[in-house]
């Protein structure tokens, strides 16, 4: 569950914390990525249909994708359920409509800090690239900020349980 969260932040950092203000939606019930931002946090635990572009498919088992938005800033991870057995690496630069169950998970401020005290770690350690370390420093600083600019204790991220999809080119 740790390293689910971990990849989930610095993955998805961005998700939670741009976007533009746009409440439109591909028809009337499905959203571009780029716009569930402005509603994501009132649709929780809701089934919706989202729309975006899959860039990564996880290779070992299959059981989740990532997908952006138009504008390549929003990132949600979707994870396979219902009528999805996996995703496939040729789905990768696909745009897909999939429908799922928003879900979100709260990363405490006492997370993060443990979050940042790991990178911090494996830096002074050498364990990884500097680049990697700098790139999961700013993430936690852009999670901070969000914090901040949104007067929170914690720091949301948005996935979706993925019940079903369709390949739309």
């Amino acid at each position: 569950m740790k390293q689910f969260l971990f990849s989930a932040a610095l993955a998805l950092a961005l998700f939670s914390c741009t976007g533009n203000n746009k409440q439109t939606a591909t028809s009337d019930s499905a959203y571009e990525l780029d716009n569930l931002l402005a509603v994501a946090d009132q649709k929780v635990d809701e089934t919706i249909t989202v729309v975006g572009y899959v860039t990564h498919t996880c290779k070992h088992t299959g059981k989740k994708c990532f997908i952006i938005g138009e504008s390549q800033e929003a990132s949600i991870q979707v994870n396979a359920d219902g009528e999805i057995d996996v995703f496939t690496p040729e789905l990768i630069g696909s745009r897909l409509s999939v429908t799922g169950i928003l879900k979100e998970q709260q990363l405490s401020q006492e997370y993060i800090d443990e979050m940042e005290s790991e990178v911090m770690l494996l830096q002074n350690g050498g364990e990884v690239a500097a680049e990697t370390c700098e790139a999961e420093l700013a993430s936690i600083s852009d999670m901070r900020q969000w914090m901040k600019d949104h007067d929170k204790d914690y720091y949301v991220i948005y996935y979706m349980d993925g019940m079903k999809y369709e390949v739309l080119d």
